[in-house]
């Protein structure tokens, strides 16, 4: 009769017990013993950006799944192993005489080749490895690309039960649907003996991208067990990290709890409908906030979609219930939507250069790459000084508008942000203002968001910087007209730029147009820009730039792109010949006819053939397709030009140059209805 098993289970992007379907097949082997343990990857620890929010939220759902462990048997928990995975899992498998390793599976692009490296020293080693359950979307990444031809999920439609444009059937249709939660296991088995016998592998500490974020040392790799050699989870302290300044915590109660609450509000359950949510409200905010649960695992998508369809099926809510792709099931689906786009792009989804499905625009700023993979590496060109000003001042909340200042010292306090203060700030940053490439943007938020999901992140950049799933480029918000439809007192303004809070809400928005008089009496002087004080007196910058001019210049900028057509993996691309297609004149990086793509080379790079059938947009409509779905001219803040007026290089202004504030209806026009 064979031994019972000993079993390792991975905890990764699983953190919790409810709905866990690796953690049920590590069960079903019906295992001798058992090891919930985590290892403590540098990578993440070093080469990933990571703020202090996202690292606290991570701890306490490391801290709340040990004790919930703790609760089923009290001989186990959490067991903190601090060392890379690849390095001490073959370890463990003779220092614990293991026969199985259980996880669940990850479509992450460095997941996937660090699995792939486990598997093999697994194998060598005679263990079994149990891989084969997904529990971090609705459906599995790879067997949605499978039932999609093979593709990435470009757009929500190809995700929907729909057919889309007469082709065939879409891939969730194909897949059926959403398999109901497992149950949380009741009891669990004993950990076996927890020697280590063997010698730490220590990281290299160099290059730590996250060294910004560390007021201390950083000490969690002092021992393999800890510094008590209790595998305990590590502490922010010993992370070195600057404390974490966000209310929004982590853990698998917490999640179960906001779960709950927002299923006890059946009215707002049923009726969710994202663009009609605030985004100027906060304290509570207007949407859930259950993503951050999500990327770390503490809340079940599957749980979540589930119970909200319990909710919206009743009888009494059919009739009022919101509809995909604006209700809460929708904003799952288009989770699924990005991890498909990333199970099938793998490390090119996160960057232009070689991807086949992002539109090449050029940007100011754009990212270094490394000749050796083809990677961006993290670095950027400046190729403008104004620009790189201009990337500094937005991404510490000092451009001088109110609005997008808000909302980043917001992110950079709390590590979240209204879904459409996220569309704000990134159209402002990319194609409404700045002209600086979505990846700069999309690094920032890799930083300070405590939701930051690498497919969603970058797939959301893409589509607001109109690179790719989205192509209608002429609409902008307003960084003026905009707040104002959701908040004309200024609220999230006063609380999130206090040094603006007396301000009369007619200058809320715009207070460099306040009578100097006024400024002083309300406290604060609007000059120059940077924020200080002068004498007993705050400053506050002034704008950095006239927004209706850098609209026109950025609009026309990205229309010539589209119409000049190329994709990230053109050779032109590749090899820096991109340049001889665009004006010298026109915005970004333009003169010449051939310039370095790839850090420490000017030359040739090899660039595969552009896969015209594979530049399918999903959703890109061109400049007429735009104007039918309508909707260019409303909302519109320009300013008229005089008669003989020049138009500045690069800014013909159209009257279909609007904004996007008329297609959200705040709450106030609502209720005029």
């Amino acid at each position: 009769m064979p031994p019972e098993p000993r079993v390792i289970y991975w905890f990764r992007t699983d953190l919790r017990l409810h709905d866990s379907p690796a953690l049920h097949a590590a069960l079903d082997l019906k295992p001798d013993c058992l090891y919930p343990i985590w290892c403590w990857d540098p990578h993440y620890v070093y080469r990933a950006r990571v703020g202090p929010n996202r690292w606290q939220f991570l701890l306490d759902c490391q801290s709340d799944l040990s004790s919930s462990i703790t609760k089923l048997n009290k001989k186990s928990k959490l067991f903190v192993v601090r060392e890379a995975p690849q390095t001490v899992l073959p370890k463990l498998f003779k220092a614990w005489n293991i026969s199985h390793l259980v996880f669940e599976r990850d479509t992450d692009p460095y997941a996937k080749e660090r699995d792939a490296i486990i598997m093999e020293l697994a194998k060598e080693a005679g263990v079994e490895v149990v891989a084969t359950r997904h529990g971090r979307t609705l459906y599995d990444p790879d067997d949605l690309v499978k039932a999609n031809g093979g593709k990435p999920t470009m757009s929500i439609t190809q995700v929907q039960h729909v057919r889309w444009s007469l082709r065939a059937q879409v891939a969730a249709e194909k897949l059926g649907d959403v398999p109901k939660p497992l149950p949380t296991p009741k009891s669990l088995p004993d950990p076996g003996d927890l020697t280590l016998d063997f010698e730490q592998t220590r990281p290299s500490q160099e290059p730590d991208i996250n060294s910004i974020q560390r007021d201390g040392k950083e000490n969690s790799y002092t021992s393999l067990s800890g510094p008590d050699y209790d595998f305990a989870v590590p502490t922010m302290s010993e992370l070195g990290l600057k404390p974490a300044t966000s209310p929004h915590r982590g853990g698998e109660t917490r999640a179960l709890a906001a779960l709950d609450d927002i299923i006890a509000n059946e009215s707002y359950t049923t009726t969710f409908s994202k663009p009609s949510t605030a985004p100027t409200a906060f304290s509570p905010q207007a949407t859930t906030l259950l993503s951050p649960h999500h990327h770390f695992g503490s809340l079940s998508v599957r749980l979540l979609y589930h119970r909200v369809q319990e909710v919206i099926n009743k009888p009494a809510n059919k009739r009022r219930a919101s509809t995909i792709p604006t209700n809460l099931i929708g904003q799952l689906l288009f989770r699924d939507m990005y991890f498909g786009a990333q199970a099938a792009l793998g490390y090119s989804l996160a960057q232009t250069y070689d991807n086949s499905h992002v539109r090449f625009i050029p940007w100011h700023l754009p990212s270094k790459i490394d000749p050796s993979n083809g990677l961006i590496t993290g670095e950027h060109i400046i190729d403008s000084e104004e620009a790189e000003t201009w990337f500094q001042r937005w991404k510490f909340g000092r451009t001088g508008f109110p609005w997008i200042d808000a909302l980043m010292r917001q992110l950079s306090q709390e590590g979240w942000i209204h879904h459409l203060g996220r569309h704000a700030v990134a159209c402002f940053l990319t194609r409404g203002g700045c002209y600086i490439d979505w990846e700069r943007g999309a690094e920032v938020f890799e930083e300070w968001l405590i939701d930051h999901e690498t497919s969603c992140n970058s797939g959301n950049w893409q589509w607001l910087s109109c690179a790719a799933f989205f192509a209608q480029f002429y609409r902008c918000y307003s960084p003026i007209a905009f707040p104002k439809k959701w908040d004309d007192e200024g609220a999230f303004v006063r609380h999130f730029v206090p040094e603006l809070k007396a301000y009369n809400k007619k200058y809320i928005y715009e207070p460099w147009k306040a009578p100097i008089a006024d400024q002083k009496k309300w406290g604060c002087l609007i000059k120059g820009d940077q924020l200080g004080e002068e004498g007993n007196m705050k400053v506050y910058p002034k704008p950095m730039f006239d927004f209706n001019e850098r609209r026109g210049i950025c609009i026309e900028g990205v229309k010539n792109a589209y119409h000049i057509g190329l994709y990230g993996n053109d050779p032109r691309v590749k090899d820096g010949s991109w340049r001889k297609s665009f004006d010298d004149r026109a915005e970004g990086p333009t003169e010449g006819t051939k310039g370095p793509t790839v850090e420490g080379q000017s030359g040739t790079v090899d660039g595969d053939e552009v896969d015209e059938e594979n530049m399918d947009m999903g959703v890109d409509q061109d400049e007429r397709e735009a104007q039918h779905k309508g909707g260019e001219n409303r909302g519109g803040d320009e300013t008229p030009r005089k008669r003989g007026e020049r138009t500045p290089r690069g800014g013909k202004r159209k009257r279909r140059q609007g904004t996007l504030d008329g297609h959200f209806e705040s709450p106030r026009k609502k209720k005029g209805k």
